[in-house]
């Protein structure tokens, strides 16, 4: 058991690290990755812990292992951008605002129509979940407090919906929020209108109005959205997709 254990925390360790490098660019992605044996002396662990992370790292879309290919990074569009690994992978260290800017337009899609649900779903207990964590922002005493408090406005609403797929998404909401929230308040600056800003949404469900939660938070959203994309400008970055 002992030496189950040690091998198979290994393949975590280098699952984690190998993931994070190829999602970071340190290896070039029109390449084959170091070899097996490469590997493990480039990161100290048994062939044993290579291979699990290999399978770990190809069920999340990173790369495929092929008899004479070798391992290959696969193109982008193969990833599973939803693994929560894989997202806090590309959102760690300095983000790149077109990644930042994607979530954003996925959040628009998502986040609105999950607050409508939860104005015309949610029990008393999940509209209190709502208020505690909007409480939390008010009442937070450092930003950390505050961003995580944050986070649970949103998760909350998510649970709120009870709609399984809604609910499911929490994961990636709270990954990729845990990395937005940071830059787009700094931005804004004014904690007391961001927290006006969850209120209104907060007091839409509440009051049972699907449309007046939607609009309120895609306003909330969009202003995010509408931050990135003037810093986005502002650095003479493409405005068009990069796949």
């Amino acid at each position: 058991m002992a030496v189950f254990e040690r091998n198979f925390n290994l393949s975590q360790r280098m699952t984690q690290e190998l993931g994070k490098a190829i999602v970071c660019g340190v290896y070039p992605k029109d390449e084959s990755l170091p070899t097996e044996a490469e590997l493990c002396e480039q990161f100290g662990v048994s062939r044993t812990a290579v291979r699990e992370a290999v399978k770990m790292l190809s069920a999340k879309g990173l790369i495929s292992s092929r008899p004479r290919q070798g391992i290959r990074i696969l193109p982008e569009q193969e990833w599973n951008i939803f693994d929560s690994d894989l997202l806090r992978w590309s959102l760690e260290g300095n983000p790149s605002l077109h990644v930042l800017r994607e979530f954003q337009q996925v959040r628009i899609a998502i986040e609105p129509e999950a607050a409508s649900l939860a104005a015309r779903f949610a029990d008393e207990a999940r509209i209190q979940a709502i208020a505690d964590a909007l409480e939390g922002m008010r009442n937070a005493e450092s930003p950390e407090d505050g961003l995580a408090a944050d986070i649970a406005f949103h998760v909350s609403i998510l649970f709120a919906t009870r709609n399984r797929f809604y609910i499911r998404l929490r994961d990636f909401i709270q990954t990729a929020l845990n990395v937005s929230i940071r830059h787009t308040n700094v931005i804004k600056g004014d904690q007391d209108a961001i927290i006006e800003d969850h209120a209104k949404v907060y007091n839409a469900i509440r009051n049972r109005n699907p449309e007046r939660a939607k609009a309120a938070m895609l306003l909330l959203i969009d202003e995010a959205l509408t931050f990135i994309e003037g810093e986005l400008a502002e650095a003479g970055e493409p405005v068009e997709p990069l796949l």
